[in-house]
C-alpha cells in the first residue's frame, strides 16, 4: 500500500464530505427565491385603445421597458416582467409585503402635464429630463424637476407669461399642486411640493422619471401567492431534490462499488459548487430552476457512468487498473464533451429567447452542466487515480469491473 496516495484520498474525501454537510443547507437557504417558492404578488395588466393612443407592438414593448424600470427602481427582489399575447403584461413581485402600494406605482399611466390658468397644456412628461425626491431646509418633502433643453425653454416661457398667476401640475389628470408664479423660472429646474412623506416623494419621482406609459393600461388580475403556498412548493422541491440525490448515490454504490463511491463524492462537490455559484451570481431560484439543477445532476451522473463503463471495457482487454482507467477517461471524454456542449447551446438559446422562469431554468441547467464536466472529468479522475495508486484493493470487482477474458487454445483431431 502506498500510504501517501491513501492519505491524500482520505483528505480529499473528508474535506468534500465535511464542506458538503457544513455548507449545503446554509447555501441553499441563502439563495434568493422566486414567487413560486417564497410567495408574493402576481399582476396581469392589459393595454386598452383610446382616441389618443392605439395599442401596437411598439407601444407594448415600451410598456414592458417602463414597467421594468419602475419595478427595478422600487428595489424589489428579482421581479419578473414579461409580455403575454398582444395586449397583456405579467408582473411578478416576489416577497412583496405591501402589494397595493407596488401595484399603484407600476400601474399608473403617469401622464405629467403643466397647464396655465386657461387649462392649456404647455409641457408634458416628454419634456422632463429627471425627477428626484428632496428635503428642503424647512424639512418639506419635494420632488426636484430637471427639464430637457427644449423643456427648459417651454417652462421659462410658461412662467414668464404667468407671473402672478397659478400654473397647475397634473399627474394622470389629478392636480398635484398649483403654485403661484412669482417670477420667470430659468435654468430648466423646478420643484413639486405637496408630498406628505419622503417615501411618497420618492414614489412620485419614480413615476415621473420612468416616463409616461404610451397607452392606457388596466389591472385585470391580482393574485397573491401566500407564504404558506410558497413554503409548500419549497418543501416539495427540497424533498424531490433529496430523494433524487439519495437515489443517485445508492445507484452508483450498488453498480460501481468503489468507483461509484468516488462518483458520489464528486457529486457532493458538484452540488456544493453549483449552490455557491448561484449564490455568487445572486441568482433567483424558482421551481423551473430547481428542475434544471436536478436535470444537471442526472447529466453529471451520466458522465460518470460513461467513464466507468469504458473503464470496465478497457480492463476486460487485459490492461492494468491504472491503464484501463486512463483509457476509460480518454474514450469517454469526447462523448461527454459533445453531449454537454449541445446542452449548453440549448441553454443559451433558451436564455436568449425565453422569458422569466424559462431563463432561470436555462441558467441553472447551463451552469450545472459546466460544473458537472469539471467534477466528473477532473475530480473523479484525480480521486480514482489516488485510490488505484494506493494499491489497497487488487480485486477489480470492488471497482465494478470483472476479470479480464482469457483466451485459450483448443486441441482437436487432425
Amino acid at each position: 500500500m502506498r500510504k501517501q496516495e491513501f492519505i491524500k484520498l482520505l483528505a480529499v474525501v473528508a474535506a468534500t464530505v465535511g464542506l458538503f454537510f457544513a455548507f449545503v443547507s446554509p447555501l441553499a437557504h441563502s439563495i434568493r427565491q422566486g414567487l413560486d417558492l417564497q410567495g408574493g404578488t402576481h399582476v396581469v395588466l392589459e393595454a386598452e385603445d383610446t382616441p389618443e393612443a392605439k395599442v401596437n407592438d411598439d407601444a407594448m414593448e415600451r410598456v414592458v421597458r417602463i414597467m421594468e424600470k419602475r419595478v427595478n427602481e422600487l428595489g424589489l427582489t428579482e421581479p419578473i416582467i414579461q409580455r403575454q399575447g398582444a395586449r397583456r403584461v405579467i408582473v411578478e413581485l416576489p416577497g412583496i409585503k405591501d402589494p397595493d402600494k407596488a401595484i399603484s406605482v407600476i400601474g399608473k399611466t403617469a401622464m405629467l402635464e403643466f397647464q396655465d390658468e386657461a387649462g392649456h397644456t404647455v409641457l408634458t412628461g416628454t419634456d422632463l429630463k429627471d425627477a428626484r425626491e428632496q428635503t428642503d431646509q424647512q424639512g418639506q418633502n419635494l420632488v426636484g424637476l430637471e427639464f430637457s433643453d427644449e423643456g427648459g425653454k417651454k417652462f421659462f416661457d410658461l412662467t414668464s407669461k404667468n407671473v402672478g398667476k397659478r400654473i397647475a401640475i397634473l399627474l394622470d389628470g389629478e392636480v398635484l399642486t398649483a403654485p403661484n408664479v412669482k417670477e420667470p423660472i430659468a435654468g430648466g429646474k423646478a420643484v413639486i411640493t405637496g408630498s406628505r412623506t419622503l417615501e411618497e416623494a420618492h414614489n412620485l419621482a419614480i413615476l415621473l422619471r420612468s416616463g409616461a406609459l404610451p397607452v392606457k393600461v388596466n389591472i385585470i388580475e391580482t393574485r397573491t401567492v401566500g407564504p404558506t403556498l410558497g413554503q409548500d412548493s419549497k418543501d416539495k422541491s427540497e424533498f424531490a431534490f433529496t430523494i433524487g440525490i439519495g437515489a443517485v448515490l445508492i445507484f452508483m454504490l450498488l453498480f460501481y462499488r468503489l468507483s461509484g463511491f468516488i462518483a458520489d463524492i464528486s457529486l457532493m462537490a458538484y452540488v456544493l459548487l453549483l449552490l455557491a455559484a448561484l449564490k455568487f451570481l445572486d441568482a433567483t431560484l424558482t421551481l423551473p430552476g430547481v428542475a434544471g439543477i436536478i436535470l444537471s445532476i442526472g447529466m453529471a451522473v451520466d458522465a460518470n457512468v460513461l467513464i466507468f463503463e469504458h473503464f470496465k471495457e478497457e480492463y476486460k482487454t487485459g490492461k492494468t487498473l491504472r491503464a484501463a482507467m486512463n483509457s476509460g477517461f480518454k474514450r469517454a471524454f469526447t462523448t461527454i464533451f459533445d453531449s454537454n456542449i449541445t446542452t449548453i447551446i440549448a441553454s443559451i438559446v433558451l436564455f436568449m429567447f425565453g422569458t422569466g422562469s424559462i431563463r432561470g431554468f436555462a441558467i441553472t441547467l447551463g451552469l450545472g452542466v459546466v460544473l458537472s464536466m469539471i467534477t466528473a472529468i477532473s475530480l473523479s479522475q484525480y480521486m480514482l487515480k489516488l485510490l488505484i495508486g494506493a494499491n489497497i484493493f487488487q480485486n477489480p470487482a470492488v471497482f465494478g469491473a470483472s476479470q479480464p477474458e482469457k483466451s485459450g487454445e483448443v486441441m482437436g483431431r487432425a
